[in-house]
């Protein structure tokens, strides 16, 4: 007789288009295989996708062609919603270690507010820039903000990539601030430190 395995420890990825714009390229790629083979080749256990109005027919797509247990899934459980009008805080914490599961990741769009909101929770997060949207600043922003550390810069052709760098950052975060950075000026961490130099204020 086959002794059962261990349940692994829940670890999710957390993927949020917001609530501003549709980012359908995100929610396709975050539901094709490769990306879902790079999440189960780092530990998750699920996948939970704020997909808005117009994503959900992708989803919807997915989950009635792709049942519980079949191959297309990898082990992962999938879940969904359009977005929620409190505010996707809750849905973030999830990706804590919390309960007896394991810190996972946030992906978002490159939205300032998403962005301070999982920092603040001090967990990596991927940031892909929409490139639908005109006058795009954000590859500007998720590239500067990669730069320094604070994020991954994930990009749509290469987004299972970006599950193994946001494993990397997160060893960094441990060791937050750098031993040459000099002092945190919000006395915060990493979100106090963004928060800061991005101008936001509680």
């Amino acid at each position: 007789m086959i002794p059962p395995q261990t349940p692994r420890p829940r670890k999710l990825c957390f993927v949020t288009i917001g609530a501003t714009a549709s980012f359908n390229s995100l929610i396709s790629t975050a539901l094709d295989r490769p990306f879902l083979k790079a999440l189960r080749e780092a530990g998750y256990t699920d996948l939970r996708l704020q997909f808005g109005r117009e994503g959900r027919a992708i989803f919807d797509d997915f989950i009635i062609n792709n049942e519980d247990g079949s191959e297309e899934r990898y082990g992962l459980n999938i879940t969904g919603f359009e977005y929620n009008r409190k505010g996707l805080g809750q849905e973030m914490r999830g990706a804590t270690a919390y309960k007896g599961g394991v810190e996972g990741v946030v992906v978002s769009h490159a939205g300032s507010g998403s962005i301070l909101d999982a920092l603040r929770l001090n967990i990596p997060i991927i940031v892909v820039p929409n490139p639908s949207l005109l006058d795009n600043h954000q590859v500007e922003l998720a590239e500067e903000l990669a730069s320094q550390d604070y994020v991954v810069h994930g990009k749509i052709d290469d987004l299972p990539a970006a599950i193994a760098d946001s494993e990397k950052l997160r060893e960094k975060h441990k060791a937050w601030p750098p031993v040459n950075s000099g002092e945190d000026p919000s006395g915060r961490g990493l979100a106090g430190v963004m928060e800061y130099e991005m101008g936001f204020v509680d």
